[in-house]
């Protein structure tokens, strides 16, 4: 987050820099607003490049074994561009890499869910996904296990036709 204040503070000078050199390559026949708006409007660029570009570069940046599985994008009135081309605010990610499985019970994973957003940290979940029932139990509060390795406590719920997660885990 610094950085991105440093980089648009600087693509503000930059603008103003280049509105001054072409003041003076004009004989200062530009009005004096020109610089401030230049400024202004390559610091507003520079935000709006961030937002946009946030997606690509955190999603790159994703270790081995973990992958995007959902995205959110977002529209605001507040950032009427949006509404043409709205922009990924947030997306969950599946680490697949460090599943675990019980022997016992070789048709549930459990594995770790990471919640991205663009101003938020990033919060990890456990998932227990049984992939021959199609059910998935969020374990946010802790698990325990029975004798046979069986989660004993799980809330479990369907998991529609068609999610990411499951495709991911179990199709793959």
């Amino acid at each position: 987050m610094f950085v991105e204040l440093i980089a648009t503070l600087f693509a503000g000078v930059g603008c103003a820099g280049i509105a001054m050199l072409l003041n003076r390559l004009t004989g200062r026949r530009l009005p004096k607003w020109v610089m401030p708006i230049a400024a202004g409007a390559g610091m507003i660029g520079m935000t709006i490049y961030n937002e946009y570009t946030w997606y690509e570069r955190t999603s790159a940046r994703l270790p081995e074994g973990v992958t995007v599985a959902m995205t959110v994008e977002e529209q605001s009135w507040l950032r009427p561009w949006t509404q043409a081309w709205p922009y990924t605010k947030r997306f969950v990610a599946v680490d697949t890499g460090s599943a675990r499985r019980n022997a016992a019970l070789p048709d549930q994973h459990l594995l770790d869910l990471y919640f991205f957003g663009r101003w938020a940290p990033v919060n990890r979940a456990p998932l227990l996904l049984d992939c021959a029932a199609r059910r998935s139990a969020l374990l946010l509060d802790g698990a325990d296990f029975g004798e046979d390795g069986a989660v004993a406590d799980a809330d479990w719920q369907a998991v529609p036709e068609g999610d990411p997660i499951h495709r991911i885990v179990c199709e793959a």
